[in-house]
């Protein structure tokens, strides 16, 4: 009786030591701040400048995860975007655009429209632009992945077939 009593309370123990690992380490580290920054690939292809632009403060109801994923949203629309025309830097193609963003725990999927398949810049061209979106979307507290979707579909490669984009990317990546 003595020992189902204790294998009882150890397994307790272990579920609920599980259980509170589980909530904190699925929950955002931290909160989005005013600014968010925004990084571009200088035209070396090598160097990542980062700009700060400002972030509208959590709306009244908005959970920290809704907040999250805006700033997500935001920051990978401004990457895509690129820094003003006056700056050199490595450019996404014309028309492409963030259709979606998802967070989930640690990672940040980004589907881009079919016109990021464009680009014009083969390997350097790829891996400016992609470094650019994970330096930016890896800014954000809690975030480390990026997965990247292209018009809603998963692919293993852009056309060009420089850059693999069916896993997530890191800034380890580059």
């Amino acid at each position: 009786m003595r020992n189902t009593r204790v294998l009882y309370l150890v397994a307790l123990l272990v579920a609920v030591t599980a259980a509170t690992w589980f909530v904190l380490s699925h929950r955002p580290s931290g909160t989005v701040g005013e600014h968010v920054t925004i990084y571009y690939t200088k035209i070396d292809g090598t160097s990542e400048v980062p700009w700060s632009v400002s972030m509208r403060p959590p709306e009244p109801g908005e959970s920290a995860r809704e907040h999250l994923r805006n700033a997500a949203l935001y920051a990978a629309t401004q990457a895509v975007a690129g820094p003003p025309s006056t700056v050199d830097a490595v450019r996404f193609p014309p028309g492409t655009h963030v259709r979606s963003v998802r967070v989930d725990r640690s990672a940040v999927t980004v589907d881009l429209s079919r016109e990021v398949e464009n680009q014009a810049g083969g390997t350097f061209g790829e891996d400016g632009e992609f470094k650019e979106l994970v330096w930016t979307l890896t800014a954000l507290p809690g975030i480390d992945a990026v997965a990247v979707r292209v018009d809603g579909k998963t692919l293993g490669t852009l056309p060009g077939g420089h850059l693999e984009i069916d896993q997530p990317l890191r800034r380890s990546d580059w």
